[in-house]
């Protein structure tokens, strides 16, 4: 016999996590409750963002500073935390809303070929501080995205981005983690759980873009 429960069984596509009832049991809650949960997390973050304009603005002084003196922007990080290392790139490379010169900016998760040949004849952890080894220098910015602040390839690369006499900037998460040892610029998501700390991420490097990008278009 299947042990596949029949229609009436299933939960709704709009429900969402199943919990036990006073009864014993299984209840599912509505989707829409879990979905708003996300939202008042979201504002949450936001809201707590008005203490972190300082910093924010101390980070897009330092890119403008550093893009004025003919430096680079080296950019990582791993899964969505690369994706957010090369929208930033996007921007500064692309433009955010004016026309104007592009910026030195390069992401290190982008060059397949140099990527697996570290990970495979060195370790994975070594895919980001073999090329800042090899690329920044002192006047450059190298800016590590993490959720977590614990990745090892991010903590060795910005270690090692220090040594090298580049300035180091951290979009991390709750303290930061191990890679805040290294940071000389903390950008830290005001939120522990991660698909917040990734949307506050987003937020920060569009107000950054703002500023480089009005000033770059000057």
């Amino acid at each position: 016999m299947s042990d596949r429960r029949t229609t009436a069984e299933q939960p709704s596509p709009l429900s969402g996590r199943v919990s036990s009832g006073e009864s014993g049991e299984p209840s599912v809650r509505p989707l829409t409750s879990v979905l708003a949960e996300h939202v008042e997390g979201h504002l949450a973050a936001a809201r707590g963002m008005t203490a972190l304009l300082p910093a924010v603005e101390a980070a897009a002084d330092l890119l403008i500073e550093t893009f004025a003196r003919g430096g680079t922007l080296y950019t990582m990080g791993n899964g969505g935390s690369a994706a957010d290392a090369q929208h930033l790139t996007g921007e500064l490379i692309g433009h955010y809303k004016r026309d104007r010169r592009p910026l030195p900016t390069v992401t290190l998760t982008t060059d397949a070929t140099v990527m697996t040949c570290i990970a495979n004849d060195y370790a994975y952890e070594d895919v980001f501080a073999r090329q800042v080894q090899a690329l920044a220098r002192p006047g450059d910015v190298v800016a590590a995205f993490t959720t977590s602040g614990n990745s090892p390839n991010v903590v060795n690369a910005l270690e090692v981005a220090q040594s090298n006499g580049a300035v180091t900037v951290l979009f991390g998460g709750g303290d930061g983690g191990a890679a805040s040892k290294y940071a000389d610029l903390l950008l830290l998501a005001p939120s522990s759980e991660t698909p917040r700390i990734q949307e506050i991420h987003t937020l920060m490097l569009h107000m950054i873009s703002e500023k480089v990008d009005a000033w770059a278009a000057a």
